[in-house]
């Protein structure tokens, strides 16, 4: 057993949190040194550029980072001189299956990003150290128009497993890392049972900034305004991660927050920004990488799937990568109010706001659903389907390397989300279809509201 996993394990809490402490503030440190001051200094320079200058610079990083990937990656080496467009589309599947000939570093040389595989796929991509630098600071540019930056206290939701059942039965739902101010929420445990500890835990915090799964925090909003509860402290800002932000969440959780919910889209596999403006518009960042929208038939479009060249990627390149995602952008002749000249986009439907029902556990949401592909080798995607509160049927597209111990390790993941309550069935197929819209969809949740009611869960 790796130290990392005996710590989560059988450490006391002090000592976990004293670990994610420590190791939270290498991260930082990592990210922050470096190219990470140029280009807080860069970002901030272009914000308020005028349309030909941003443009003019945009032209010169695609150029630049297509010559570094035709140099630097066999995947690509046949390819120089060409133009974006001439470029073949990069599939998921070719990114998991070609990875050594796609990057252009070693691991070591790097740093490894695991994705969680919205659409069905864990990926693993190598960054080189500055465009990590590159990609927080752009996102401490951005989260510092709204007045945070690193040392405010952040209340955090996201898809980790930090909560053992014996600290579930305390009312631990949390771990703390007390050196940059930041308390880590289990999103697997959000349910009416456990309401009482979140939300003692929450308030006794009062953290200033909300960083995590919407979905989660909408679920802990709508739990209190149940009981008629109001929040005193004073949430400045919510930044949501891996859903789509709905309309009921933004409204739910502003009214009982009082804070502002400022979307942002950029897929940790490495996709270049969207980035919501003080006047709520949804800006694409041209200095981050390229959107192309396309149709089914893979044709250009004011509508539709997206493929993605970001130059940030260089550690990994992908260019017009479809990742799986789809946009509408606005008309051309929209201006916003606050002035920028960046590209806006009408909406975001790339990450959906599908759950499945674990009688346990209640609504486990997709990101959670997602990060059970971490560290699990051979999935190439994944749906999982629910048509009773007590089962899962879960279809696994596998390469070879999802072998019996990689199958057993996935379906682990997916018990300790959903609880032992909830029977899984693991089918291999050769294929997945897509909607009708073209969209993959991960979940596909059948259930009725009325049986996922505790009423209907106690007759089961």
């Amino acid at each position: 057993m790796a130290l990392k996993d005996f710590i989560l394990k059988y450490a006391p809490i002090v000592v976990q949190n004293v670990g994610i402490s420590l190791y939270n503030t290498f991260l930082y440190s990592q990210r922050h040194k470096g190219r990470y001051k140029a280009y807080r200094d860069y970002y901030r320079r272009f914000e308020t550029a005028a349309a030909p200058d941003v443009a003019c610079e945009a032209d010169r990083r695609l150029h630049e980072f297509l010559r570094a990937a035709t140099q630097q990656s066999r995947w690509y080496g046949n390819h120089q001189g060409k133009s974006l467009h001439e470029f073949p589309i990069l599939e998921k599947t070719q990114l998991l299956a070609n990875m050594d000939s796609i990057r252009t570093m070693e691991e070591k040389d790097g740093i490894v990003s695991l994705t969680g595989g919205t659409t069905g796929a864990s990926m693993k991509v190598i960054y080189a150290p500055h465009d990590m630098q590159e990609r927080f600071a752009l996102k401490d540019h951005f989260r510092a128009r709204y007045g945070y930056s690193l040392g405010k206290k952040v209340a955090w939701f996201s898809g980790k497993s930090l909560v053992r059942p014996k600290d579930l039965l305390r009312g631990d739902v949390y771990r703390d890392d007390y050196i940059n101010k930041i308390r880590f929420f289990s999103t697997f445990h959000i349910s009416q049972q456990n309401f009482d500890a979140y939300w003692q835990a929450f308030c006794q915090f009062k953290p200033e900034y909300l960083v995590g799964f919407p979905s989660s925090v909408y679920d802990l909003c709508t739990m209190a305004e149940e009981r008629n509860l109001k929040y005193d402290g004073s949430v400045t800002a919510f930044f949501p991660t891996a859903e789509t932000v709905l309309p009921k969440y933004r409204e739910t959780i502003s009214r009982v927050l009082g804070c502002q919910v400022i979307d942002q889209y950029a897929a940790s596999e490495g996709a270049p920004f969207i980035l919501q403006c003080p006047s709520g518009s949804l800006h694409i960042h041209p200095l981050t990488g390229v959107f192309e929208v396309v149709d089914e038939n893979l044709q250009a479009a004011e509508e539709g799937e997206i493929l993605v060249t970001a130059f940030t990627t260089t550690g990994t390149p992908l260019i017009r990568y479809r990742i799986g995602d789809r946009i509408k952008l606005a008309p051309p002749s929209f201006k916003c109010a606050c002035g920028s000249s960046f590209p806006v986009v009408e909406y975001i439907d790339g990450r959906t706001s599908d759950f499945i029902w674990s009688p346990e556990n209640g609504k486990v949401n997709l990101g959670n659903i997602s990060n059970c592909t971490k560290d699990v080798a051979g999935i190439v995607c994944f749906q999982v389907t629910q048509s009773e509160a007590d089962s899962v049927s879960i279809s696994v597209v596998a390469n070879d390397q999802f072998t019996a111990d990689q199958q057993q390790h996935f379906l682990d993941a997916m018990t300790l989300r959903l609880g032992k309550s909830v029977a899984v069935h693991l089918h291999l197929v050769q294929e997945i279809p897509r909607e009708k819209s073209g969209k993959f969809r991960i979940v596909k949740n059948m259930l009725t509201p009325e049986s996922m009611s505790p009423a209907a869960l106690q007759r089961n």
